[in-house]
């Protein structure tokens, strides 16, 4: 970790830049100025109507990519654009139909709003993998930690139970 007096200051030559705020305002953390050839930025940030984080000329100096498009133009960081401003589909280039980069010097920007299906099916698929292995440990969905303040408390090993499982 380095200490960083501004967000440009942070985020000069990087190659993968990361917004995640809380602010439900229009709280740009990055501005068009601070893009450099073949940077990636992941906004997840805005996630509600109103909330973005990367500034308009950050989307136009590079591919965008969306997880939903329909919840992306409501939500994500692309409200800000025109209804016509393209977008290519993150499914499309993990399934092999399109390609993500096109090149070493292409900005790319995935504006990620969430998507419940999508959390839904890791969840199942990481839930399957532990029953076929047998492996896992079970958690209160609500846990009652020993120590308010210690909201870690669950997680450590010594208070969890673990819980072998037979693959269905």
């Amino acid at each position: 970790v380095v200490h960083c007096n501004s967000v440009a200051e942070a985020v000069k030559g990087a190659d993968i830049v990361t917004t995640i705020t809380a602010d439900k305002a229009m709280a740009t953390i990055i501005t068009a100025d601070m893009v450099e050839p073949g940077m990636h930025f992941n906004g997840v940030g805005g996630d509600c109507p109103g909330k973005t984080e990367l500034a308009a000329g950050v989307l136009t100096q590079g591919k965008v990519f969306v997880e939903f498009e329909p919840q992306t133009r409501i939500e994500g960081d692309v409200q800000q654009m025109p209804a016509d401003f393209p977008v290519n589909h993150l499914w499309k280039v993990l399934a092999g139909k399109e390609v993500g980069r096109d090149n070493d010097e292409q900005v790319t920007i995935f504006d990620s709003v969430g998507f419940a299906i999508e959390d839904f099916s890791t969840l199942e698929y990481i839930y399957k993998q532990s029953i076929q292995r047998g492996i896992g440990v079970d958690i209160e969905l609500v846990p009652t930690p020993i120590g308010p303040k210690d909201l870690f408390t669950h997680t450590r090993r010594g208070q969890l139970r673990s819980v072998k499982r037979r693959a269905v």
